[in-house]
């Protein structure tokens, strides 16, 4: 088993409908690589699981289901309420954030942060913190 995969399936197991996990780190770091890994760890597969960059949103269905919102393309925090995030971060869900620095303010105080810095091919360092 790959590590990120055995790191997945960690965090995972730490996971309950209802939480919010945010992805930070810079372009290429690896957040959908992860988000990937996290729906393959909660759901046993990860077919369904692509970036959703450009539709911003994607739900896997499964138990419990999973929301992936990327907000990579948003500039304005205007645009948010046309993406329902409020329907994303529903508590019967887990719900997966990347650049959630583009919503701060969207997003609820009791969270799980996965910070990864590194991009490319070097090497990776990950942080995990639950904010309550």
């Amino acid at each position: 088993m790959r590590a990120l995969d055995a790191f997945a399936v960690r965090v995972a197991a730490t996971l309950a409908p209802g939480d919010v996990v945010v992805l930070r780190g810079p372009l290429g770091a690896g957040k959908t690589t992860l988000a990937r890994a996290l729906v393959r760890a909660l759901h046993g597969s990860d077919d369904a699981v692509s970036s959703p960059t450009f539709v911003f949103r994607q739900t896997y269905p499964g138990t419990p289901p999973v929301e992936h919102v990327d907000l990579y393309r948003i500039d304005d925090p205007a645009e948010l309420p046309d993406l329902a995030l409020d329907e994303a971060f529903a508590p019967d869900r887990i719900t997966l954030v990347e650049w959630p620095e583009r919503a701060e303010d969207w997003l609820p105080a009791a969270r799980v942060e996965v910070t990864i810095d590194g991009a490319g091919a070097g090497p990776r360092r990950v942080r995990v913190r639950r904010l309550r």
